[in-house]
């Protein structure tokens, strides 16, 4: 734990952001599943999230960040089950730039 009190509570702070954002994701994923319906869902933008949340994986592993890995891997996660919802699910491979 590092010596200055306000630096550990913006340790717990993101630690807390790193788990509450990607659980926000998680209602889309539970729509993708449950209908069994992902119009209008980019296949293109939530498998580059994913991939790009990658990079930051290795970026916080070769660093030793827990905090880079923890979160990221959970948007990793949250990011790629999206996409291949969509990918199952009738979703679309433009980028919603129209």
């Amino acid at each position: 734990p590092h010596p200055n009190k306000w630096v550990r509570v913006l340790d717990v702070c993101v630690y807390v952001a790193g788990v509450l954002g990607p659980l926000f994701t998680f209602p889309q994923i539970y729509i993708i599943f449950s209908t069994k319906q992902a119009a209008g869902v980019s296949i293109l933008s939530w498998g580059t999230f994913g991939i790009l949340d990658t990079v930051w994986i290795v970026y916080g592993i070769v660093h030793k960040d827990r905090a880079i890995v923890m979160t990221y891997t959970l948007w990793c996660t949250a990011n790629f089950l999206v996409a291949i919802g969509a990918l199952l699910y009738g979703g679309s491979w433009e980028g919603g730039l129209s």
